[in-house]
């Protein structure tokens, strides 16, 4: 049988884990804001010539959704509403504020990204910088 830890100090213990937690908390809000009521899906793949972010966002048209990329950091923040004149008496589908953000693996082309919405789908293409793509050097002598 296990008994319970009593210390006469634990009181000011608790109060310095408090604190501690408090500025753990804060620091994860400036260095990652709040994700949101939901998180959608993120893929981040490449090909020889884009980097390629797809993102599930059922229910989302294209004026719910905004992107920005500053940095080599993509975000992407949308919103999915409820239909307000609905009662409901059932809810499984999450709805709400949502931000993503994705760190580039390499230096791509800003005025180049594209994106579309179809099927619930988000697909961001960025092309990458030449010099991100690489190049075949080949090899002389004899």
């Amino acid at each position: 049988m296990m008994r319970g830890l009593t210390w006469a100090g634990m009181g000011s213990v608790q109060r310095e884990m408090d604190r501690l937690f408090e500025r753990i908390a804060l620091v994860q809000r400036e260095v990652c804001p709040a994700l949101g009521d939901w998180v959608p899906s993120l893929d981040l793949a490449e090909t020889e010539s884009a980097l390629i972010v797809t993102l599930e966002v059922p229910g989302l048209e294209r004026q719910d959704i905004e992107l920005s990329f500053q940095d080599g950091l993509l975000t992407i923040k949308g919103e999915k509403r409820r239909e307000p004149q609905m009662r409901y008496h059932h809810v499984e589908r999450v709805f709400g504020a949502f931000i993503r953000s994705v760190r580039l693996p390499g230096p791509v082309d800003a005025a180049k990204v594209t994106a579309t919405v179809k099927s619930g789908l988000l697909t961001v293409t960025l092309l990458k910088r030449p010099a991100a793509r690489g190049t075949t050097i080949p090899i002389l002598g004899d």
